[in-house]
């Protein structure tokens, strides 16, 4: 397994009890940023509106980060923003209900009213609920071309189901575990599907009516006075864009990168994901990245993601070369002390699945089909 410097140490300290709330049922308040970008002069010192589960900040020139804190709130439950120049703005994410929706671009509102668009960094439920209340104003939603489709195939199929018919099979797993911590973990998938399956019940889905073609990609967006550039990396859900600020050093970088978690690997690819890491990590060393979720933060962000796979695959890859069966390893896997305070979407759609996607590639084989 990787080791971790002191210095990403010493971060991982300061930062790890970001997850604890959740691990340990409390609600402690979430910092916007990280402890290294505290004198960052791109980032304003106060909010610009704060709702409680979320607040808005200016974070550079015509760029703002909205930064939900899940501890008050799941209004929002992802990160966002967005970019407002002379002649357009661009609003980022969907937000996981209309009132998250609503709050990010009340807020744009009361700095501009130039014309909208909106964009989805990826499909999931998360980022894309809310985007039913840009619809209703007309706004355009932006997103990768197979945003649509994944949306259609994921959701309206979760919302003919019956909640506990859903849940049956993962119940089924929890009870007949074969030890506590098994237990623990498909507990863990219980509370993970349940925060998943009932907002996608709850909402009507407001899908993107503005398909990018990837081939299309890096597309640049004139604002007026200020550029964007939309690009897809590989890594969290096939579906996956980021928003660059090349000449401000700002990215806008969705689920691809997230601080105080474990990255979640529901419909994920990891070894791309890793490269996608590595890329990231090669960008200018000033880069200001708003993640999907968790502070704002800079490559020390980059760095503990990369260090969170890392230590997944080593330990995976010594389980594989023991011959211990891949059932097993996604169970035996041991959070580091670094990480033991960070945010779990589910045990198995974040270490289990990692786990078991490796086995599949060292054994040659396509990636396990999700059982749902």
């Amino acid at each position: 397994m990787k080791e971790v410097s002191p210095s990403r140490r010493s971060f991982l300290t300061r930062t790890s009890y970001l997850g604890a709330f959740y691990a340990a049922g409390g609600l402690l308040p979430l910092p916007a940023l990280t402890e290294p970008l505290a004198g960052d002069s791109r980032i304003a010192p106060t909010p610009l509106a704060d709702r409680g589960f979320a607040s808005i900040r200016q974070i550079g020139r015509g760029l703002y980060a909205t930064i939900s804190d899940r501890s008050k709130g799941l209004e929002t439950r992802s990160n966002g923003g967005f970019l407002v120049g002379r002649d357009a703005a661009l609003m980022i994410e969907g937000f996981q209900t209309p009132t998250g929706a609503k709050f990010q671009m009340d807020t744009l509102r009361a700095v501009t009213q130039v014309p909208l668009r909106a964009l989805d960094t990826h499909f999931h439920f998360d980022h894309t609920l809310g985007n039913t209340y840009y619809g209703a104003n007309g706004v355009p939603v932006w997103a990768h071309a197979r945003a649509v489709s994944r949306m259609v195939e994921r959701y309206t199929t979760m919302q003919a189901e019956d909640e506990a018919a859903f849940l049956a099979p993962f119940e089924k797993r929890a009870r007949e575990a074969r030890s506590e911590d098994v237990r623990e973990h498909a507990q863990s998938d219980i509370k993970g599907l349940k925060g998943m399956f009932e907002p996608v019940s709850e909402h009507v889905l407001g899908l993107p009516n503005h398909p990018i073609d990837p081939a299309r990609m890096p597309l640049t967006v004139d604002l007026g006075s200020l550029e964007a550039v939309i690009e897809t990396y590989p890594g969290h859900s096939a579906t996956d864009l980021i928003v660059r600020v090349s000449d401000q050093n700002v990215i806008y970088a969705g689920d691809l990168l997230v601080m105080g978690q474990f990255p979640v690997n529901i419909d994920g690819t990891p070894t791309p994901w890793r490269d996608t890491l590595e890329k990231f990590a090669a960008f200018d060393k000033d880069t200001l990245f708003v993640p999907g979720h968790g502070q704002i933060c800079g490559m020390e962000g980059v760095a503990v993601n990369r260090d969170v796979f890392d230590d997944i695959a080593g330990q995976a890859e010594k389980m594989y070369k023991a011959g211990v069966p891949v059932e097993e390893a996604a169970e035996r896997y041991v959070v580091p002390e670094q990480f033991k305070n960070f945010l779990r979407f589910s045990w198995g759609f974040t270490i289990g699945r990692t786990i078991e996607q490796f086995y599949a590639e060292w054994q040659g084989k396509p990636g396990n089909p999700l059982s749902y």
